[in-house]
Order: C-alpha cells, then sequence, then structure tokens
C-alpha cells in the first residue's frame, strides 16, 4: 500500500492523481493508495480513528500556524520533520524500531555530474525518462552553479537503503549495500525553552484546563512554539535563530530512545568507476531493468492521439465583446467556462484565461483548463498563472512562501481543495491537452523521447511546465523555454497589447479578487483597455437587515461575509474603491439561480456534446454529493458562480436589472 501525507510538499487532490498515474503506467493497479480522512481530534485530545492527514497533529489541535522553512527563526530542523514535529515525536517515542536517514546522511550523496551524464545515457525504460527528465528540469531552474553540490538524493537514497534493509530478513541491525549505519539516542524537539509558560503559541496548552493528551503542564511539549516566519520569539538580533522546533537531537538517558541512524552514503566498491557512491550505480541498474518495467509513456498508451492544437479561423467573422475570464478555478467555474465557450464569438470573443489560486483549487489546477480549452477546440485562449497568496500575505523577504490566513477555511479534503483539484473525479476524463505522437512507436525509446521532445517544440505541450528563459528571472533557458508558463498579468499585458485602436475589454471575475488588484496596481496602461467596460464581480454580500447570512460556512463567528471577498479582502477593498465600472453579483441573487434540478432537467433536453456531458456530469455529482454528505452541504455555490457568465451574455431570460449602490 501507498499513503500519501499532504502536509508537506505535494497537496491532496493531485498527489494522489500522480500516484494513481505512475501505478498504472507501471502495471501496479492493484496497490491501494490512502489519502486523508475526515476526522478530527477531541478538545481532551482524544485522536478519532479516522483522523485526517491533511494538517499537523498540532494544528488540529487549535488555531494552524504555518510551518515552513525558516532559516532566521529555525535553522536547525529538518523540513520532513519540522511539518508535524509533534506527530514525529509520537512515532519516535512509540517503542516500535525506526529507521532515521537523516539530512547528515543525505548531504554525503549529492547528485554529481558523473551520475547526471551516465544517467542522461541510460534512459532504456519509460520510467527512466520520466525520472531523468524530471532530474534534469530542476538542475535546469537550480539558481547559480551549485546544483551538483546543493542538491541530493534525498528520498530515493532513503527508498534504497529501505529495500536493501527489508530485502534481508531477521536484519536487526539495518545492514544494508547503500550507507552506514549507527544507533543513536535522539528525541524530537516539540517546543521551545523555557517550559509551562502559556504565550499563547502552544494549542496542546493555551486555552485548556487540561493538557491534550495528557501531556505534562511543564514537560517538554509545554514551551513556545514556532507558529510564523520570522517569529519573534525565535529571531535573535545578531545571531541565528533559537528555534529547534521539529529537531532531531541527540540526548543522554531516558529523555531519548535508540534509533537506528544512517550516518553516511558508502562508496563504491570499485573505485575505477565514475560514480563514487554504490547508490548510484544501483539506482541506475534498477532503473533500467526490463523487469518490472513502465507499460506505456502517454504516446504508447494513446497511438493514435497526434497531439494537435485546435484553433479555430475566425476570418471574416465579426468578433463580438472581449472578455477575460478571471477563475479560482472551482467547480462552478469550470461550469461557467463551457458556457462562455458554448457563445458564439460573435457575442462573446473570450480573448483569455488568468487563474487564482488563492480560492478554491491549487495552482496545479491549471492543467484542468488547458485540458478544458482543449475538448472544446480553443487551445488559442492563453491562460495566465495568478498570484498563489492573497494581497499582503506573501512574505516580504520572501515571496515564494506565506500566510494563508483565508483561504485555509477552504476545506482540505471532501467538498474543498481535494475535490476541487481532482474536478471531483472528472479531471481524468478530460481529454489531454498533450503533445503525443503515433510515429515514436516503432522508434528506440530514447529516439521516441527525443522525437516527442521536437513534437514539443511544434505543437506546444498547453500544460503547466518550468521551463523558463533567462530574460523572466530564470537562471539560464530550459530547453524549451516557449513552453514557460505565463503569469496573469503577462497574458493581462499581451491582451492589451493585442486591442484594435479604441476596443475595450471587460473582464468577468468568478474568484477572489488577487488577479484583478494586480491589473488595478499596474497603472493607466494596464486598466486604460478597461475603463470604458465593466468588470463583472460574482461576489459580495448585501446584507440589507442583518438577518440573510454569508457564505463563509467554516468560520462560524464571521456571519456575513461572502466567500470570494473574504478570501482576500484587501484586494476587493481596493478594486471597489477604484475608479473603474464594476458590476456586483452579490450572493443574494446567486442563491435565487442555484436550482440543480431545473438546470439538470434542461440539459436532459440539450444536444449532447462533450461540453454538455461533462456539465451534465459534474452538476449530477455535485447534486448527489449534497444529498447523500453533510460534509457537501454547501454545493450550490458553485452552481450560483455561472451567474456571472449568464448576464455578460446578456441572457434575456434573466430579465436582470442592475441598481447603482454605494458599498
Amino acid at each position: 500500500a501507498i499513503t500519501i501525507s499532504t502536509n508537506g510538499w505535494a497537496d491532496a487532490g493531485h498527489a494522489v492523481n500522480h500516484v494513481y498515474d505512475m501505478l498504472y503506467m507501471m502495471g501496479r493497479n492493484d496497490i491501494a493508495v490512502g489519502v486523508g480522512s475526515e476526522g478530527g481530534i477531541l478538545p481532551n485530545g482524544t485522536i478519532m480513528p479516522d483522523v485526517g492527514g491533511y494538517l499537523p497533529i498540532i494544528d488540529q489541535c487549535g488555531d494552524p500556524g504555518n510551518l515552513f522553512s525558516d532559516y532566521t527563526s529555525n535553522p536547525y530542523a529538518e523540513y520532513n520533520l519540522f511539518m508535524d514535529p509533534f506527530a514525529a515525536y509520537q512515532v519516535i517515542h512509540s517503542g516500535i524500531p525506526v529507521t532515521l536517514v537523516p539530512l547528515d546522511a543525505t548531504n554525503t550523496i549529492p547528485i554529481t555530474k558523473e551520475f547526471f551524464d551516465t544517467f542522461e545515457k541510460n534512459q532504456h525504460t519509460y520510467e527512466a525518462q520520466y525520472c531523468f527528465k524530471s532530474l534534469k528540469i530542476v538542475r535546469d531552474i537550480w539558481f547559480g552553479d551549485q546544483f551538483y553540490t546543493s542538491f541530493f538524493m534525498w528520498d530515493s537514497f532513503m527508498s534504497g537503503i529501505a529495500s536493501s534493509i527489508m530485502r534481508k530478513q531477521h536484519n536487526y541491525q539495518g545492514e544494508n549495500e547503500f550507507a552506514e549505519m549507527e544507533y543513536i539516542n535522539i528525541t524530537v524537539v516539540t517546543s521551545n525553552m523555557p517550559y509551562g509558560i502559556s504565550d499563547g503559541s502552544n494549542p496542546f496548552f493555551d486555552g485548556s484546563t487540561t493538557p491534550n493528551f495528557n501531556l505534562e503542564r511543564n514537560g517538554v511539549h509545554s514551551g513556545h512554539v514556532q507558529t510564523r516566519l520570522r517569529d519573534p520569539f525565535c529571531v535573535v538580533k545578531n545571531g541565528k535563530g533559537k528555534c529547534q522546533d521539529g529537531c532531531t537531537k541527540e540526548v543522554a538517558g531516558p529523555s531519548g530512545v535508540p534509533v537506528r541512524v544512517a550516518v553516511r552514503a558508502k562508496p563504491n566498491q570499485n573505485p575505477k568507476n565514475a560514480l563514487d557512491r554504490e547508490f548510484f550505480v544501483s539506482f541506475l541498474d534498477v532503473l533500467k531493468q526490463r523487469e518490472n518495467s513502465g507499460l506505456f509513456n502517454f504516446s504508447t498508451q494513446f497511438p493514435h492521439y497526434r497531439g494537435e492544437l485546435h484553433k479555430p479561423d475566425f476570418r471574416g467573422k465579426h468578433l463580438g465583446k472581449n472578455v477575460v475570464f478571471d477563475m479560482d478555478m472551482s467547480a462552478g467555474d469550470f461550469i461557467a467556462l463551457v458556457y462562455l465557450l458554448k457563445l458564439p464569438v460573435e457575442e462573446i470573443n473570450l480573448k483569455a484565461i488568468i487563474v487564482s489560486s488563492t480560492g478554491w483549487a491549487n495552482a496545479a489546477t491549471i492543467d484542468s483548463v488547458y485540458d478544458l480549452l482543449h475538448m472544446m477546440g480553443r487551445d488559442d485562449i492563453p491562460v495566465g498563472l495568478g498570484d498563489v497568496f492573497a494581497m499582503n500575505q506573501s512574505d516580504p523577504v520572501s515571496s515564494v512562501v506565506g500566510d494563508c490566513k483565508y483561504n485555509k477555511v477552504i476545506p482540505q479534503g471532501s467538498g474543498g481543495f481535494l475535490d476541487s483539484d481532482t474536478l471531483y473525479g472528472l479531471s481524468c476524463s478530460l481529454p489531454r491537452s498533450f503533445a503525443g505522437t503515433l510515429s515514436t512507436l516503432n522508434m528506440p525509446m530514447v529516439e521516441a523521447l527525443a522525437f516527442h521532445v521536437m513534437c514539443l517544440k511544434k505543437f506546444s505541450s498547453f500544460r503547466y511546465t518550468m521551463e523558463s528563459f533567462v530574460k523572466f528571472g530564470a537562471p539560464r533557458d530550459t530547453d524549451h523555454p516557449k513552453l514557460k508558463q505565463p503569469l496573469a498579468l503577462e497574458v493581462w499585458e499581451s491582451v492589451v497589447k493585442s486591442l484594435d485602436p479604441g476596443s475595450k475589454v471587460t473582464i468577468l471575475t468568478n474568484g477572489p479578487l488577487t488577479n484583478i488588484v494586480k491589473i488595478v496596481l499596474a497603472g493607466k496602461n494596464m486598466t486604460n483597455a478597461i475603463q470604458a467596460s465593466d468588470i463583472l464581480v460574482v461576489g459580495g454580500h448585501i446584507n440589507h437587515d442583518n438577518t440573510d447570512k454569508g457564505n463563509v460556512f467554516n468560520v462560524p463567528s464571521n456571519k456575513f461575509a461572502e466567500l470570494n471577498m473574504f478570501l482576500d479582502p484587501l484586494a476587493a477593498k481596493t478594486v471597489l474603491s477604484s475608479e473603474l465600472n464594476i458590476t456586483l453579483i452579490p450572493l443574494g441573487i446567486q442563491r435565487k439561480f442555484s436550482a440543480f434540478p431545473k438546470i439538470l432537467k434542461t440539459l436532459q433536453l440539450t444536444k449532447k456534446t462533450p461540453g454538455v456531458i461533462f456539465v451534465k456530469r459534474l452538476l449530477s455529482k455535485l447534486q448527489h454529493l449534497q444529498k447523500t454528505h453533510p460534509t457537501y452541504k454547501h454545493m450550490e455555490i458553485f452552481v450560483g458562480e455561472i451567474l456571472g457568465a449568464v448576464i455578460l451574455a446578456g441572457d434575456s431570460v434573466l430579465k436582470s436589472t442592475i441598481d447603482v449602490k454605494k458599498i
């Protein structure tokens, strides 16, 4: 079996689909995959049998902070243990024999140039090709010239040690081919001294008469817990940070437990071999073995898929209103997108899509947008990726990390990110906008790979990639920089430049206003194109008598807010305070449109095109889940999101009226 932890480097929806795809490629659909659950931890610290795997244990016991690597505050911890120190402590001290492969060991096996070059020449299986391409793109975007001294075989080295140990019966000393081992008495730091002083950082103790899990009031878990990047408690002026949350510490006496620890990688037994580590040789030998090899790659699985892009010919047509669709990739947004694409281009000319990951889905869900465009024959529409943090929520020192103050109200599992990122299980039913080719079938694998890359140059992949140019800030041009994923502001700029003199563009936004505020703050050159037109905002809640509640369903203390505004309130305030023409489609109006049965009944009478079939399946799934599971009681939110697209199109059936109000 495989279990997926989503507390670290991957989110649940994309991780689980990625694992399923890899198992399918390797012909191992028999292996069970587990991810998350909906249970929690009771106020007294009791862990429910179905406790979820979406958040660290300490975050399930109180208001969560955001734990990220931060040398300024905590230079001691390793990332995996840092993400859930208390869980690590419990496992280490459980009495179950544990083998630890720490950074001290993985630091002795950096990726060397000799290993990289040898790997490049040994791509004889599909899995070898996949692994090498993944490694190469990391090398190409690694900053500076330090890749070969700062990138290590972290997880793969651990897998090699584990498999070598497990292949030997009664191997209590952990003997293996790849690492030297020894027993060390260690513990895991979960809080910082002084112990027993409540400062509001530790939900195991703060605000509770009885500590969770029956912990000792003045014990090692009762100190300050690092709550955020550059936590003031942890930062030492002119010195290194003093917090040690997640640090594995060698200690004497009963406060630690003896753990089998890898201390260093073993050198190659053949000193004449250019590969200086024994594991390097084994890693490449295993990947190139035909036994248990992958069954196919994309091209061989879909031999008739030619990787052609579908770009309609609009010559001779008078194109209608220019529109840019801003979406946070919720289920309702995908239905609205299908609606916009079904409208005649003489009425609505959808020029671009910009996506925000500050709402219902993670950034990687952009691939589903590309796939839907491909299904609808509109590969010509550019898609821009917006910021991953709400306005002023990214870290001022390192913008790639930050706070999730608002979008942490979106459920991590069922009815939230897990379902949005997988489109409620339907993302895999969309055709792939990916350049495969029939011609590779009769080629040797390495030649097929090269030909496949050539096709990427010809057709473009139209999926998210890390390809990039030096001119866009990358350390070097990657192999196929033209495949670079454009940012939302870059796509908006290209739309503005493409407009005929005097032409304007209307923005329809179905999510938080994170992308729109970037446009507003970019200056007149960026906003002139929308001055005489509109921004249609699906969001907000006009509550005249303080009786009609909002829809931030996971925050009982906030009764009246609407989610799109709540998810980035500063962006919303900035946009609504601008001089642009704003048309607000608030929650009260959306709720009048949230009728599953009527919409599904109408779809039954509609011609069965791929778009209609997809929408019907998605709406049917949402309706079924709402009826059968309490976790999905909020599904009508997504039906109301379609209304903005319908109003934009000017559907006469709505008989809509618009009032001017100061808000």
